[in-house]
């Protein structure tokens, strides 16, 4: 059973950093895609960024010039370097694989970052 981890959260001041991992567990499977989304109080889930097949990478219009997302050989873990942070990037934020042959999304629980002062 494949699972998604995501670990880096935490509590941070406006203008600071946080990087972000998530690694698969149970699988050896390599990710076509692999991508952030956070979802805040009352809002709905948002795409931050994703990251895919020959690196090619997308973003929010938000976190952009801010987040830098990569991920390793392996195919199997992502990261999201955050520089800048504001509070409205407070979220959780949730790590997801996509398998093209399964049609699959995989989904981690989560990891908060709250940003304020």
């Amino acid at each position: 059973q494949v699972q998604l981890i995501e670990s880096g959260g935490g509590l941070v001041e406006p203008g600071g950093s946080l990087r972000l991992s998530c690694a698969a567990s149970g699988s050896s499977y390599r990710f076509d895609a692999m991508a952030w989304y956070r979802q805040a109080p009352g809002k709905e889930r948002e795409l931050v960024a994703r990251i895919g097949i020959g690196s090619n990478v997308n973003y929010a219009d938000s976190v952009k010039g801010r987040f830098a997302i990569s991920r390793d050989k392996s195919g199997n873990a992502v990261y999201l370097q955050m520089n800048g942070l504001k509070p409205d990037d407070t979220a959780v934020y949730i790590c997801n694989g996509f398998v093209a042959g399964w049609r699959h999304n995989f989904w981690g629980n989560g990891t908060l970052v709250t940003v304020s002062a």
